[in-house]
């Protein structure tokens, strides 16, 4: 009778410690930023659903260049707030495809990009980009998928493996904590003088985040004028 008081005890205790951390994960998860107003309408007015967790933003279809972008929010990030650059893309001819994570967490859904080449057989030609935690986890993805794609390119994040692939690292001159010249070679980064963290999308602040002496604006334009120069030089 003891021994089986001791296992039910065990038991108990067992799944409230489980419950206490399903909780405690759901509480933070629930502690995220959130998309500005005028990136929310950009994306009501420009996203196209694929499915539940995927949006395209397409080309005029003059200026259509049959390219395409799969892109991993950052962790914490709502997908929404990368609408603005997503279309800002498209309006340049490329086909952005927005990926919303679970939990706003890309580690939770590395493979991803795996479901947008399959909803998008259309598109020969792909890139994979990523801000922060995305990044990593698109650099996780790709180690073993490199030959789906044309050229990898990072936003405040860095490479954490060695796949065979161009590389285009962006980071902001006032992102404190990233160290890329030990991890990516000065041909493969660019530095955005003024730039911070948090300004690839349109989230407002990140705590812990320099303070950026140019404007979102003046971020985003940077970034895509890059991401474009990048595809131009590998497309073919």
């Amino acid at each position: 009778m003891k021994r089986n008081n001791r296992l039910k005890k065990a038991i108990i205790i067992t799944l409230t410690v489980l419950l206490l951390l399903v909780a405690a994960f759901y509480i933070y998860t629930l502690d995220y930023y959130r998309a500005s107003d005028y990136a929310n309408a950009v994306f009501e007015r420009h996203g196209r659903p694929i499915t539940k967790h995927i949006t395209a933003f397409y080309p005029p279809t003059d200026a259509d260049e049959e390219i395409g972008l799969i892109f991993y929010p950052g962790g914490k990030v709502e997908a929404t707030a990368y609408a603005p650059r997503m279309m800002q893309l498209a309006d340049a001819g490329i086909t952005a495809v927005l990926v919303k994570m679970p939990f706003n967490l890309a580690v939770f859904n590395i493979t991803a990009a795996d479901d947008v080449l399959d909803a998008m057989p259309q598109i020969d030609t792909w890139y994979l980009s990523g801000h922060s935690l995305g990044g990593a986890m698109s650099s996780a993805y790709m180690e073993d998928h490199a030959t789906k794609f044309y050229g990898h390119i990072l936003m405040g994040a860095y490479p954490i493996n060695d796949a065979d692939i161009p590389l285009l690292a962006i980071y902001g001159s006032e992102d404190d904590g990233l160290d890329l010249e030990t991890r990516v070679t000065d041909e493969e980064r660019f530095r955005i003088d003024g730039g911070n963290h948090a300004y690839y999308g349109n989230y407002g602040e990140q705590k812990g985040d320099g303070v950026a002496s140019i404007s979102r604006q003046a971020q985003q334009a940077i970034t895509v004028q890059q991401i474009l120069a990048f595809i131009s030089k590998h497309a073919d």
